[in-house]
């Protein structure tokens, strides 16, 4: 399969917004495929590049959709497209950031976002995962899950921001409120988002499930994200709290954050554990080839005051086995569905089909 994005979109200074899949391809000169492969866990050997759009099989719009618009170069964003069009080309696109921006349609355009909600999606959109360092391999040296035997009383496991303050629920909800009127206004091109604040929510789930007596809660609280570190964040001590008490939990709840989306979510399946996903009209991944609802604790939004009967029923029509079994499918997932050469793959194979 061949690839072609202009190179001539390229642009350094935003290469926050560069299409996710680039990022390892495009680097400094020196940087090795060994480095590529331990980094982003995809090697030069899985993409073939061509510099002719004719040629191309995917074609991929260089930058998020996003930097054209902060830039005001949407023009050109759409010139490309429709340049594509002509050719009979699908372009695959960008759209980053815990909010997104909002894309004009055409029948060519794919569109590739980790955020928004999914009734709301259009037929060319697509959820995609958050990509991250394996961290198991990064964290522990070992590629192994560390699996934990099957409880009668399930640990349940949290460690981040959560705020129950209601006077803090109200200016974010606020915040929300001028951010939907600059889009309802059309002073800005960000989608307006739903009324709610996020740690709030979070902090009346966990609340909830503190009181549960048929589970053992394993909850660290911070009181700014990543506990307000902003140097050195993988290295950094509170990272490595972060990601041992997903270690030593059997399950982990996540809520969405500023977007309506959860890099958790990603984290808990990746060290092999059961995620608690409260779904806000949330987009997963491959939902048409994942049974999610296997994979974990399933609790819709209107039904948040029952998460930890939720969590006790899941746990307890498992058998020690399955337990098991779970924790080691749920690392398999991930590593072969959700990383980004696992993703990729099956979604150009998948869009192949439909005409690409």
């Amino acid at each position: 399969m061949k690839l072609y994005y202009p190179k001539s979109h390229y642009n350094k200074a935003d290469r926050g917004l560069l299409f996710p899949l680039l990022k390892p391809f495009i680097k400094a000169e020196g940087f090795t495929d060994a480095q590529r492969i331990a980094t982003y866990g995809v090697s030069e050997k899985d993409i073939d590049f061509t510099d002719h759009l004719q040629m191309a099989n995917v074609v991929i719009l260089t930058m998020a959709w996003n930097y054209y618009v902060k830039t005001k170069q949407e023009k050109l964003a759409i010139a490309f497209v429709e340049e594509c069009a002509a050719s009979s080309k699908k372009v695959i696109a960008f759209n980053a950031g815990d909010f997104g921006v909002r894309i004009p349609y055409f029948e060519n355009l794919m569109i590739l976002r980790p955020s928004g909600y999914k009734s709301k999606y259009t037929a060319n959109e697509y959820a995609l995962p958050s990509f991250i360092a394996d961290p198991l391999k990064k964290y522990y040296q070992t590629d192994e899950v560390f699996v934990r035997p099957y409880l009668s009383k399930p640990v349940l496991g949290f460690c981040g921001q959560a705020n129950p303050s209601s006077l803090n629920a109200i200016k974010e909800k606020g915040s929300t409120v001028l951010r939907n009127l600059k889009a309802y206004l059309g002073i800005s091109k960000n989608e307006p988002q739903q009324l709610l604040s996020t740690s709030y929510l979070r902090a009346s789930i966990l609340n909830n499930l503190q009181k549960s007596s048929t589970l053992k809660t394993n909850f660290i609280f911070r009181k700014k994200y990543r506990a307000g570190v902003t140097h050195d964040k993988d290295s950094h001590q509170t990272t490595l709290e972060f990601y041992d008490n997903l270690r030593d939990s059997d399950y982990v709840v996540c809520v969405r954050g500023a977007g309506n989306f959860s890099v958790r979510f990603y984290e808990t399946l990746a060290m092999g554990r059961i995620p608690v996903f409260i779904n806000t009209d949330s987009p997963l991944p491959l939902d048409n080839l994942i049974d999610w609802k296997k994979h974990v604790v399933w609790v819709d939004y209107k039904e948040r005051a029952q998460v930890a009967q939720k969590v006790k029923e899941f746990h307890e029509a498992l058998s020690k086995n399955d337990f098991i079994d779970l924790q080691l499918a749920n690392r398999n997932l991930w590593q072969e569905k959700l990383t980004m050469g696992g993703f990729f793959k099956i979604f150009f194979d998948k869009t192949s089909k439909i005409g690409f």
